[in-house]
């Protein structure tokens, strides 16, 4: 028998008549500030324009529930999507009766919204209207200053829990909207708004009693352009394929702290793992390419010329979910902390900070985290050599991207296919173009994209491994010999035009800075420049360190001697 979809639109006031859970497996409260500070003046924006208007918040989907209280019967709903909105909403709620203590018909109006009254006499218990089941301390703090009186103007608590890195992000998130709500209301007329938002903004929603079906009514959302993310669809899709309750509740919640833990780069971190498992550049959306080439992929048949169904590379369910657990602690175990623990050595974590901060793409950390999966730290450290160097040698030559990708699909099907790891570091697939990148090291590198991660490397051939390197936020490049030296600069007498031509964009003229360029103090002679501003800069970077102390001068002898010094040390790097 088929079950039976409801469908309807609410207003607000008529929204929280009904009772909601957030379901363990959901993902935390993540809206910030600027969600929340947007839905605020959206609204209170429709209502100035015309406060007769209705305006459309959005959607939800649910499961419909019947659930027992006692003696009592009632309808309860599982909130699947819809519950950073309706999460909001609770939150304005608690706000604006803590604001409202003169307003007793108020006060009771937001009371009866979040949360029933206890009635022994009636036999009708005490409940809230939405049950936060996504964490313990969510709930505790949703009855200490959502559900009971006067919890939102405790201020000072909120901005602590908003610091505190190790309180769930939930918390920090909802403290940081309930404090951004009260500052709007500051300098909005609650009046205006708090009539509006009950009686004239509105929500649909559509909801299944099978838990299977209000997945599907998901992505059917998502595919008639409600916005989700790829994530939260897949995590729908395949928890709908898990019956055992204990078991979803498991999974969900380790999909919730690998959501939690890349928070806006999840997607990327599946598109990984996609990369892992199909190994070719994708053509479809990120949902797509799982429906179509992971879990129902098909094969050429060069009899039939047709594409016939071939053997799936995840199943739907709890493989996925432990798939996508497994690499998650492959991912934290090696960019987590400093990594001194894999290796004994800092020379692993100084190798993947400078590929974080170097590269301008990261599809470098798939063969990564496959070849982790496979050989865990026997001969990491050589491996991640290896592979930043064909990752920089294919982009300082000029491969196009789609040549990139290729060859990174290369290195992953080399790991699938090796039995030692020394196969893989010395196979083909890593291989360098040697000549043609020893030509660009000894060129014109700078206007190059690759220029600043060429001179991030040297740094870190030149530091060494025995600490960590860090890296400030602001990293400029600056030439010692100027591009444009005035004409009674020193320079002009040192350097004839062709020679300035010749060595200004070359690697040994070329140092690191941890501030923006100044062209003003770049272009003075070397000694003013030297001691004024190169010393004040490079405190930060091991080879500009070793020009300044090393170089009182900056002749074309000078530049000539150190530009063969880092040559040799960038092709010991590179190993060419």
């Amino acid at each position: 028998m088929a079950q039976k979809i409801e469908s309807d639109k609410l207003l607000v006031n008529e929204i929280f008549k009904k009772w909601f859970r957030i379901p363990e497996y959901q993902r935390p409260y993540v809206w910030d500030k600027d969600q929340v500070t947007e839905l605020l003046d959206d609204i209170m924006q429709a209502r100035n324009a015309n406060p007769v208007s209705e305006y459309f918040l959005g959607s939800m989907v649910l499961q419909k529930r019947e659930k027992q209280d006692g003696d009592t019967t009632y309808t309860e709903y599982d909130l699947l999507d819809g519950q950073q909105r309706l999460t909001t909403l609770f939150l304005i709620t608690a706000v604006v009766r803590d604001l409202s203590t003169a307003n007793a018909t108020r006060v009771k109006t937001c009371h009866e919204t979040i949360h029933q009254m206890a009635n022994p006499d009636d036999n009708i218990p005490e409940r809230l209207r939405i049950v936060f089941d996504i964490r313990d301390q969510v709930k505790d703090f949703i009855n200490e200053y959502i559900k009971e009186e006067g919890g939102t103007n405790k201020e000072t608590e909120l901005r602590h829990k908003i610091m505190d890195a190790e309180e769930d992000i939930s918390i920090r998130n909802m403290s940081k909207a309930v404090l951004t709500i009260r500052e709007f209301f500051r300098n909005n007329r609650m009046d205006d708004f708090f009539p509006y938002l009950r009686s004239n903004v509105l929500m649909i929603y559509v909801s299944a009693e099978e838990l299977e079906d209000a997945f599907r009514l998901f992505t059917i959302m998502n595919s008639r352009g409600v916005k989700l993310r790829n994530s939260d669809i897949l995590k729908a899709e395949n928890l709908g394929k898990i019956k055992d309750n204990s078991k979803r509740l498991e999974l969900a919640k380790k999909w919730e702290e690998t959501e939690s833990y890349f928070a806006e780069d999840f997607d990327a971190f599946l598109s990984h793992l996609r990369t892992i498992l199909v190994k070719r550049k994708a053509s479809a959306s990120l949902l797509k390419e799982f429906e179509d080439n992971i879990f129902n992929p098909k094969s050429f048949d060069r009899n039939t010329k047709t594409y016939l169904p071939a053997s799936s590379l995840l199943k739907k369910g709890e493989d996925t979910f432990r798939f996508v657990d497994r690499y998650k602690k492959h991912y934290e175990q090696l960019f987590d902390n400093d990594n001194y623990g894999l290796t004994n050595s800092f020379e692993l974590y100084n190798f993947l900070h400078l590929m974080q901060r170097g590269f301008e793409a990261d599809f470098w950390v798939a063969p990564l985290l496959r070849y982790y999966d496979k050989f865990k730290t026997s001969k990491l450290v050589n491996f991640v050599k290896a592979l930043d160097n064909k990752f920089s040698n294919d982009w300082l030559i000029g491969y196009s991207p789609t040549e990139r990708i290729e060859n990174v699909n290369a290195i992953i099907q080399l790991i699938d296919d090796a039995k030692t790891e020394d196969e893989v570091i010395l196979g083909s697939a890593l291989q360098l173009d040697k000549t043609e990148l020893l030509g660009v090291l000894q060129g014109t590198i700078y206007g190059r994209r690759a220029a600043r991660y060429v001179l991030l490397k040297l740094d870190l051939l030149y530091h060494g491994h025995t600490t960590k390197t860090e890296m400030p936020e602001t990293i400029s490049i600056e030439h010692i010999l100027p591009q444009n030296p005035g004409d009674n600069s020193e320079w002009k007498i040192f350097y004839t035009d062709l020679e300035r031509e010749e060595w200004t964009g070359k690697i040994g003229n070329l140092v690191l800075i941890s501030r923006r360029k100044n062209s003003s103090q770049s272009n003075k002679d070397y000694a003013e420049k030297r001691d004024k501003y190169f010393k004040n800069n490079v405190e930060l970077f091991s080879n500009s360190i070793r020009i300044y102390q090393h170089f009182p001068t900056w002749t074309p002898a000078d530049l000539t001697k150190n530009h063969n010094e880092v040559l040799v040390k960038i092709r010991q790097g590179f190993a060419i």
